[in-house]
């Protein structure tokens, strides 16, 4: 079973910068697609990024593109979302969630769907403050 762990979340000024890791325990995390979701309060959960299990590839949101930057180690089992040029509305919960496919290398579209990922973290509440 695998389990996934995010980090990083707070609270930060407008114009400011976070980091969030989230680390996986189980195996195949480097046969995964990574995503990271997030969800305001009253509202949808929402496609933030997503990037391949080689970390070859990635997709970003419009909200987010140029600003956010998503990235993986496969040695330490962990994805990071850095997040800069922060808004009020990128307040939300952050997810970490994993798509498994068989084996390294596996393609699939890009999955930017929740109900297309297999596994979820908990995540933390990141808060930007005008």
């Amino acid at each position: 079973q695998v389990q996934l762990v995010e980090s990083g979340g707070g609270l930060v000024q407008a114009g400011g910068s976070l980091k969030l890791s989230c680390v996986a325990s189980g195996n195949g995390f480097s046969n995964f697609y990574m995503g990271w979701f997030r969800q305001a309060p009253g509202k949808e959960r929402e496609f933030t990024a997503a990037i391949s299990w080689s970390g070859g590839s990635t997709l970003y949101a419009d909200s987010v593109e140029g600003r956010f930057t998503i990235a993986r180690d496969n040695a330490k089992n962990t994805v990071y979302l850095q997040m800069n040029s922060l808004r009020p509305e990128d307040t939300a919960v952050y997810f970490c969630p994993a798509v498994a496919t068989p084996y390294s290398g596996y393609h699939v579209p890009w999955p930017r769907d929740p109900h297309e990922y297999d596994y979820w973290g908990q995540g933390p509440q990141v808060t930007v403050s005008s």
